[in-house]
């Protein structure tokens, strides 16, 4: 594990140094004609290098923790406490911004605008939780992410969820990180930092939309344990493909399982998989012929989608404010909001033209269409795979985590009665009878 470790802080290097970053205005300042005076732009001191780089090594050095506490401590106590830290640092006290989860947008805007240079400490934020999944699990939902960290605080009564359900409800996060980086690519909006739940609480600045938004999901979380994490959060998707295949993980039990049972209920986000009997196996005839026939719907499914993509672009694309903008000039100003009248003003005193606005918005609405139909067949290909594996039949003799959906809260280690030390004890012992 330290030599693991030492790979993880000499590659978070090599990252650290490739990368630039620069701040540009994205829009200009309207001009008045009735002798209104611009006021004065007043921006706030921008935070040292230092303190940015800082960002990063207490990431890290979170990571780390909360990594050996569950793999070597197996100390959920521990676990629970770093969460704590995390959610004093990365919340309160940097107020969200040491955010992975919202990073994903700038690195969908930085590889289709080339024009726009990614901060390095973002780089560092969205890639490191990443490799420290493909390397231990994911430790950075138990204990470094703020997000998840709040709602820990509301696991009060945990009901389980039926398997099916959870499955579709585990399509959402799919569906929200299309669209997060959709609009992120075609440079409209970062609608996950928008519609963040919990950001306005670090900043105790939410709207009361948004605040409404976190509570109903914080009062959600005594019954269905971290709703956000587990059937929302857009970086859940990446940290599941990564722990499914990540080298180490969290084992509910030390050793060998006894089949004691009594971690069976003790996971609140239904991630233990429970042994199944070669007994309850179906027909292998039938399981053959029902694997096959998804396999061949899924393809079907992936044009369906694409096809429903393209069909609903000009819906996606009315998000996009010079698209916004372009519509409103055919209105009738009488119809117009406030806002949007101020909108069309700021445009006509900026000396474009109109034919020019509409071509811009013509070309992003294109854009969409491409953008909608890759959504659509991500969105089917993912119902495909899913509907695969809700068919397909596991043989299991022990209680395990599912190393893609387990969060390596380490709530379940508690519960297993073998000792680590007793039993490398009783080993050692028979091995000692046997020479």
């Amino acid at each position: 594990m330290k030599k693991s470790l030492l790979l993880i802080f000499v590659f978070c290097s090599i990252i650290l140094q490739s990368f630039t970053a620069f701040a540009q205005q994205r829009f200009p300042k309207p001009e008045f004609e009735s002798g209104h005076t611009q006021p004065p732009t007043i921006m706030p001191d921008p935070r040292s290098v230092f303190l940015e780089y800082l960002d990063v090594f207490v990431l890290i050095l979170a990571l780390s923790v909360v990594t050996w506490l569950v793999l070597k401590k197996r100390s959920r106590r521990g676990v629970f406490w770093m969460s704590i830290f995390s959610l004093a640092y990365f919340g309160f006290f940097r107020e969200g911004c040491v955010c992975s989860i919202g990073a994903i947008q700038n690195v969908a805007l930085a590889l289709f605008h080339p024009g726009y240079k990614i901060p390095l400490t973002v780089i560092a934020y969205f890639v490191i939780p990443l490799i420290f999944t493909l390397f231990f699990g994911r430790t950075f939902c138990a204990g470094v992410c703020p997000l998840g960290a709040i709602q820990d605080l509301f696991v009060f009564r945990p009901k389980e969820l039926k398997p099916w359900l959870q499955s579709m409800l585990g399509l959402i996060p799919y569906i929200y990180l299309g669209l997060g980086i959709l609009y992120a690519a075609t440079a409209t909006d970062f609608v996950i930092c928008r519609y963040d739940p919990f950001v306005g609480f670090f900043r105790l600045d939410a709207t009361f939309f948004m605040f409404s938004i976190g509570g109903i999901f914080l009062l959600t979380g005594i019954f269905i344990a971290r709703p956000y994490c587990r059937f929302f959060c857009p970086y859940g998707v990446l940290l599941n493909l990564m722990s499914k295949v990540s080298r180490k993980h969290m084992t509910i039990t030390p050793s060998e399982c006894i089949q004691c049972r009594l971690c069976e209920d003790s996971c609140p986000f239904g991630a233990i998989q429970k042994p199944v009997s070669v007994k309850i196996q179906e027909n292998r005839e039938k399981a053959v012929k029902r694997t096959m026939l998804i396999s061949l719907l899924i393809p079907v499914l992936i044009l369906i989608g694409g096809w429903a993509g393209t069909r609903f672009h000009e819906n996606l694309a009315q998000v996009n404010p010079t698209v916004r903008l372009a519509n409103h000039l055919f209105d009738d100003e009488q119809k117009m909001t406030e806002q949007t009248l101020i909108e069309v003003d700021a445009f006509k005193s900026s000396g474009k033209t109109k034919e020019t606005l509409y071509a811009e918005a013509a070309s992003i609405i294109n854009d969409f269409y491409w953008g909608g139909m890759l959504l659509g067949g991500f969105m089917g290909l993912v119902i495909g795979l899913t509907l695969l594996g809700m068919a397909r039949f596991y043989h299991r003799t022990d209680y395990t985590p599912d190393k893609g959906s387990c969060l390596s809260c380490g709530r379940c280690m508690d519960y297993c009665p073998v000792d680590k030390e007793i039993e490398i004890d009783i080993q050692n012992i028979e091995k000692t009878n046997e020479n």
